[in-house]
């Protein structure tokens, strides 16, 4: 799967995106080597503040909260074993992109426009 986001004028393609089932909404990027680790979307049934956490991940990784128009709503890099992370706004979806080297260049593209 592939994903197109628009933030501040830019837009942002990641590839090799997966989709969450109910399963893998509960293990997330727990777990997962960085290097080996993709991208996954997680498609919440309703518009709310989920919290979520970075329990047993070992690496940070980029999380891309979107609203119910899939704009991008925030955005925040979460750091291994933070006990909890929630958002500002509310969202219906939540993109968790690993900080390796294949997806780099997004968390670069997404700390400039944070500068902007």
């Amino acid at each position: 799967m592939r994903a197109r986001l628009h933030i501040k004028g830019r837009s942002i393609i990641i590839e090799d995106l997966r989709k969450c089932n109910a399963f893998s909404k509960f293990i997330g990027l727990m777990f997962k080597r960085r290097e080996k680790a993709a991208p996954l979307l997680f498609d919440f049934a309703k518009e709310g503040r989920h919290a979520i956490h970075s329990f047993f991940v070992f690496f940070p990784f980029l999380a891309i909260w979107l609203d119910k128009n899939n704009q991008v709503a925030e955005y925040k890099v979460v750091y291994p074993f933070v006990p909890l992370v929630t958002p500002a706004k509310e969202f219906s979806k939540l993109i968790e992109i690993p900080l390796n080297e294949k997806y780099k260049k997004i968390f670069l593209i997404m700390q400039n426009s944070r500068r902007e």
